[in-house]
């Protein structure tokens, strides 16, 4: 009868169990040609309230911080030095030569044809804002003189200061009364003259004279004989005393069919020598002014009458 065979005698140390014939896959002796499966995870007991990670199907899209729209902002010139006899604010026109002026339209003159008091942007040949301009008269006057009124128009700098005022005072614009001629003077500060626009009388061609603030006329302007042209710009030219020369122009620019019929929103192009006396530069930038009362401020309720 043979004998039992004992655990130690079959490699097995005592007080473990025996191998099973067929050794588990995962056991680490399996050749290299072996499938490894996975641990049966699913027999572990799991902790109470333990919830299992599910990757989402769909990841939400960062929300970005939403933003209001910036609306443009009007590009200040910077403010040259000042020499001492120049009258403050006007040294932005030390180094200028050109000068655009847009007029803003107004809404309720557009929708209603009520006259409202003109408002101006100044702007030089970069775009950046130079002067912003705006008229100061009573609802009165605006809907009983129409373009024949007289006004103030009161000029800051970007900071906000006045520093030049035009006045025009009520006279009658016919050109067969020559005692009732228009005039407009120039002051800068405000209460300090220092140039006047004078019309000169002449049947059908529009005729203004410069004067400095001692009345001495020291240029001309002369405009076309008729001011209305469709497509193209309006020139009225600035002369030298006899007339010999042409030294700058105010040019009535053409704005586009629908600004022209429907609003009295101008713009203009003011030129003149870049070495011309600050005070003459800012007396014509009051003609410009005056011209536009005088020849194309018209509002669809005068066009209606």
């Amino acid at each position: 009868m043979k004998s039992a065979v004992t655990p130690d005698q079959q490699g097995v140390p005592a007080g473990s169990a025996p191998f099973p014939s067929q050794p588990p896959a995962y056991a680490i002796n399996l050749p290299p040609s072996a499938v490894y499966p996975s641990p049966p995870y699913g027999q572990v007991p799991m902790p109470p309230g333990y919830m299992p990670f599910q990757m989402p199907v769909h990841m939400p899209s960062p929300v970005h911080p939403q933003y209001p729209p910036q609306m443009p902002v009007e590009m200040p010139m910077p403010a040259p030095g000042r020499p001492p006899d120049c009258p403050p604010g006007l040294e932005y026109l030390i180094q200028i030569d050109q000068l655009l002026v847009h007029q803003q339209m107004e809404l309720m003159e557009v929708m209603m044809g009520f006259e409202t008091n003109n408002k101006y942007l100044v702007k030089n040949s970069l775009g950046q804002q130079v002067f912003f301009a705006a008229e100061e008269n009573d609802c009165l006057t605006l809907q009983c003189c129409g373009p024949m009124r007289s006004f103030a128009i009161h000029i800051q700098d970007n900071m906000g200061q006045t520093v030049m005022s035009v006045t025009r005072p009520l006279k009658c614009s016919a050109c067969c009364f020559p005692c009732c001629l228009q005039e407009l003077e120039v002051q800068s500060p405000p209460g300090n003259p220092i140039g006047y626009v004078t019309q000169n009388w002449h049947p059908y061609i529009p005729k203004f004279t410069i004067q400095d603030e001692q009345r001495n006329s020291v240029l001309r302007i002369t405009g076309p004989f008729c001011d209305c042209k469709c497509f193209s710009d309006v020139n009225f030219e600035i002369k030298s005393l006899d007339e010999t020369s042409v030294v700058g122009h105010i040019s009535k620019q053409w704005s586009g069919f629908g600004n022209e019929m429907y609003t009295d929103a101008d713009n203009f192009g003011v030129k003149f020598p870049m070495d011309m006396d600050v005070k003459m530069k800012a007396t014509i930038l009051g003609a410009c002014f005056l011209i536009d009362f005088m020849f194309f401020e018209h509002s669809k309720q005068q066009d209606h009458h």
